[in-house]
C-alpha cells in the first residue's frame, strides 16, 4: 500500500472543489503529477499544489493507494467522490460532500464533516469520528434516491434529513439527529443511538428504522405492531426493548416500512 501526504498550506477563504482528491485519481501517479491535477477555488481552476503540500507516489491501482490529509480541511469540498477503493484519512475535520457518490473503499474523518457526507453513495465505508450536519446518505435535490449501499458511520450528532430516499446501504449515528431523519426512505438500515426530534420516518415505504433515544414529536401514521428485544442487524447490536411500528400509513403506496422505538425512553408511545 502506498501513501500519499497531503499538507493544508493554501489560502482557503474561498471553499475548494477537490473531487480529483481520490485514489483513483492518484493511483500510477508520482507526487509532481497528483500536484499538477487541476481544483476548483471560486471562478479558477488551479493546481492542488497551490493548496497541499504533497509527499509520497500513488500506487499502482485505487486499491495500493491510501491518501493521508494531515490537517483541518473544513473549507475543502468533494474529498473521495466516487472513489472506488482504496483509504482516505483525514486527521482532522472535512467540508462538505465527503464520500458523496462513493462506490468502495473507505473514508475515516477523525474530527467532524459538514452536510451531504456520503451523498447517493452506492458502496464503501464512511467513518465520521465527530459531529456531521445535514443530509447524511441523503439524495441530492431533485432526486428521489439517496444512499444505495455501503455503510455510513457517525460517532456523534448529525443534523437533518439523515439518510433521506435511502434505498439500501446502513447508516449508524451514534449520537442525536433532528429532524426528517429517514424521510422517504423505501430500504435500507439507520441506526440512531441518541435522540431525534421528529418526523422520524416521515413518507417511508419500506426499510427500517431503529432509535435508542426519545422521539420528540412522534410522526403520524404509524402503527404499533409488536414489542421486540436485543435487536440486531448483521453486526449491528441494538440492546433494550423497543416498540415496533409500521408505516407510513399517511400516504397512500402499499409498501410500508419498520421502525423501532426504544421502550425505556419513549413510554408516552
Amino acid at each position: 500500500m502506498a501513501d500519499v501526504i497531503l499538507k493544508p498550506i493554501g489560502n482557503f477563504d474561498l471553499t475548494v472543489e477537490a473531487e480529483v482528491v481520490t485514489p483513483d485519481n492518484f493511483a500510477g501517479k508520482s507526487a509532481d503529477d497528483i500536484g499538477k491535477l487541476l481544483v476548483w477555488q471560486g471562478p479558477e481552476e488551479l493546481p492542488l499544489a497551490d493548496f497541499f503540500s504533497v509527499e509520497g507516489n500513488g500506487g499502482s491501482s485505487a486499491e495500493d493507494t491510501t491518501i493521508i490529509i494531515d490537517g483541518e480541511i473544513p473549507r475543502v469540498k468533494r474529498i473521495g467522490q466516487e472513489m472506488t477503493g482504496g483509504k482516505v484519512l483525514i486527521k482532522g475535520s472535512a467540508g462538505m460532500h465527503v464520500g458523496s457518490g462513493m462506490l468502495g473503499g473507505e473514508i475515516i474523518v477523525e474530527g467532524d464533516a459538514e452536510s451531504w457526507a456520503g451523498m447517493e453513495m452506492k458502496g464503501g465505508s464512511i467513518h465520521i469520528k465527530g459531529d456531521t450536519k445535514d443530509h447524511v446518505g441523503c439524495a441530492y435535490r431533485g432526486s428521489w434516491k439517496g444512499m444505495s449501499g455501503g455503510r455510513i458511520t457517525i460517532d456523534g450528532n448529525a443534523v437533518s434529513q439523515v439518510g433521506g430516499g435511502l434505498v439500501g446501504g446502513e447508516i449508524i449515528i451514534g449520537g442525536s439527529v433532528k429532524h426528517f431523519c429517514g424521510i422517504r426512505i423505501s430500504g435500507g438500515l439507520i441506526v440512531v443511538k441518541g435522540n431525534a426530534v421528529r418526523t422520524v420516518g416521515a413518507e417511508m415505504t419500506g426499510g427500517t428504522i431503529v432509535v435508542g433515544g426519545c422521539i420528540e414529536r412522534f410522526t403520524p401514521g404509524f402503527e404499533m405492531v409488536d414489542v421486540e428485544s436485543d435487536l440486531k442487524f448483521n453486526d449491528i447490536e441494538c440492546p433494550g426493548e423497543y416498540k415496533k411500528f409500521t408505516g407510513d400509513y399517511a400516504i397512500p403506496q402499499k409498501g410500508k416500512g419498520t421502525l423501532y422505538v426504544s421502550c425505556n425512553n419513549n413510554e408516552c408511545l
